[in-house]
């Protein structure tokens, strides 16, 4: 009799969880993981990437180098369609792969909310192609201005401010000054103006802290314009709603960062969804389909407290791997499957390298002590997703710079 094959697609958070969870307990099963790409990335240290404060290199690392070849199967290829009812997966290379169990862990994208000129006019902050772009984007437009003298060229609008967006803000307004010394502009003529439709900044914060966080950003000559939702984008133009009227601020750097979704490939799988996400089972399964996992960013989880789906973390996807792992290894045995709880511990959120505000275990932390807390939970990712070699040669150390 064969081994039942467990197939995981997407190796973030929650799928390269599931995979390492699943090494450890020896199950007698196949372990094939599925990938795009052949490295790991940290996607919630990108805005460090595209704002230029740290390299691709230092945030991702090789997939293989946390793999044990003799018990799982690494596919690097392009999930394309999901056959949920023949129980195979389509890949852009290599054509149709069977399972017997799956994981879908196919991370997210950007969202547009269908408003004209996006696609063609920003870049978006999804991954590590897109947040190179980002910073290639800005660095060739400051470096222009020493030339063309277009005051456009100093004029970065970050669409949104969520998560993301402030701590892009935070890593661009720290390297400004190193920057503007490289590349020859006045510091003091660059305008960042940041928009959000949304009445207030930092919800998931206190009053307190969201307003020392934003405090800090326009202190470093950030602009926000909140309430102000974004109508569409032309060739270096931002248009928005204000107090009923149309206005426009003319930049040649148009950041993307107002939310993200779920795979698009699950829609077009014939999955009922929302934005990408799938309400699942409590078990983390997926309705009437009990040989299917949906975890990460295309999965919704509820929150009895609050009656809505959790926030899609990096946080909850760690968990979400672990149980589902726990669950594969059930199921595979013919034993019952267990519920997945979550209680988030916190938050945290960079403001720039060496300031940070958050919530951790029901304490509030801001400023330097803040920024400590941040390094310390990218270098616990860094131990559950990777390794502590992958720990020594990635972490976040520099708590003195």
């Amino acid at each position: 009799m064969s081994k039942p094959k467990i197939v995981v697609l997407g190796a973030g958070y929650a799928g390269l969880k599931t995979v390492k969870q699943l090494q450890k307990k020896n199950i007698n099963a196949e372990i094939i993981l599925v990938n795009k790409n052949d490295y790991h990335y940290e996607s919630t240290q990108l805005h460090e990437v595209a704002a230029g404060t740290e390299p691709a290199s230092k945030i991702s690392f090789a997939i293989t180098s946390v793999l044990d070849s003799r018990k799982v199967t690494f596919i690097q290829d392009t999930v394309t369609l999901i056959k949920k009812d023949d129980k195979k997966v389509i890949l852009e290379k290599q054509g149709e792969l069977n399972y017997d169990y799956l994981v879908i862990a196919l991370g997210f994208e950007s969202e547009t909310f269908g408003i004209p000129g996006v696609n063609e006019f920003s870049k978006p902050l999804v991954n590590i192609v897109t947040a190179e772009a980002c910073r290639n984007y800005l660095d060739q437009n400051l470096a222009n201005y020493a030339k063309s003298k277009d005051e456009a060229d100093l004029s970065i609008v970050v669409c949104g401010a969520g998560f993301t967006s402030i701590e892009y803000l935070g890593e661009l307004t720290n390297r400004l000054p190193k920057l503007a010394d490289k590349l020859n502009f006045p510091k003091d003529k660059v305008k960042i103006t940041c928009i959000e439709a949304m009445p207030t900044l930092l919800p998931m914060f206190s009053e307190k802290l969201g307003t020392y966080g934003v405090d800090v950003l326009k202190k470093r000559g950030v602009e926000f314009k909140v309430g102000t939702p974004i109508k569409e984008l032309k060739e270096n133009t931002v248009c928005y709603e204000e107090d009923g009227e149309l206005k426009e601020i003319k930049a040649n750097t148009i950041i993307w960062t107002t939310g993200v979704k779920g795979s698009s490939i699950v829609g077009q799988s014939g999955f009922a969804e929302r934005r990408g996400r799938v309400m699942v089972e409590p078990d983390l399964t997926v309705a009437d389909y009990p040989e299917i996992f949906m975890i990460g960013d295309v999965s919704a989880v509820m929150d009895t407290e609050s009656n809505r789906p959790f926030p899609t973390t990096a946080q909850i996807a760690l968990k979400q791997g672990e149980s589902v792992a726990d669950n594969l290894a059930a199921k595979i045995n013919n034993q019952a499957t267990t519920t997945f709880t979550y209680k988030p511990l916190g938050t945290v959120a960079s403001i720039g390298n060496n300031v940070g505000i958050g919530n951790v275990m029901g304490k509030e932390v801001k400023g330097y002590i803040g920024s400590i807390m941040k390094k310390n939970i990218i270098n616990k990712s860094l131990l559950e997703v990777g390794s502590t070699k992958t720990l020594l040669k990635k972490g976040r150390f520099d708590y003195y710079r």
